[in-house]
C-alpha cells in the first residue's frame, strides 16, 4: 500500500523539516480533491483531478492509491468517466492514508526511543 523505501528516500533527499512540509501540503491538497469528489463528482473533471492525485500520490509513496488513480485518468481520457468507481478511489485513499500516518507515527516512535 505505501512504498516506505520511497517514502524514506524523500525523506533523505529534502530532509526532514522539508519532508513534514511535503506531507502536510500533500495531505491538505488531496483532501480537497477527495471533498470535491465526495460531495460533487463532476466526470468532466476527473482526468485532470485522478491526474493531480496520481502524481502526488507516487511522489509520497502512496502505491495502491496512485495506481487507482491512474486507471481512472485512464478510463476518463478515453471517454469513460463515468466508470470511474470514485468511491474506491476514494477508500483506497482513506486506507492508504490510515497506513501512512501510522507508519510515519510508528516511525518517530522508534526514532526517540533511539
Amino acid at each position: 500500500m505505501i512504498d516506505w523505501a520511497r517514502v524514506s528516500s524523500l525523506r533523505a533527499e529534502i530532509g526532514d523539516e522539508s519532508f513534514d512540509e511535503v506531507v502536510e501540503l500533500f495531505l491538505d491538497e488531496v483532501e480537497s480533491v477527495i471533498a470535491r469528489l465526495r460531495a460533487s463528482p463532476e466526470p468532466r473533471h476527473f482526468e485532470q483531478d485522478l491526474h493531480f492525485l496520481k502524481g502526488g500520490a507516487w511522489n509520497l509513496g502512496f502505491v495502491d492509491f496512485g495506481a487507482i488513480c491512474q486507471e481512472g485518468e485512464r478510463q476518463a481520457a478515453h471517454g469513460e468517466a463515468a466508470a470511474v468507481d470514485i468511491g474506491a478511489v476514494i477508500e483506497i485513499y482513506v486506507r492508504s492514508r490510515a497506513a501512512f500516518m501510522a507508519g510515519l507515527a510508528s516511525e518517530a516512535g522508534r526514532s526517540s526511543v533511539a
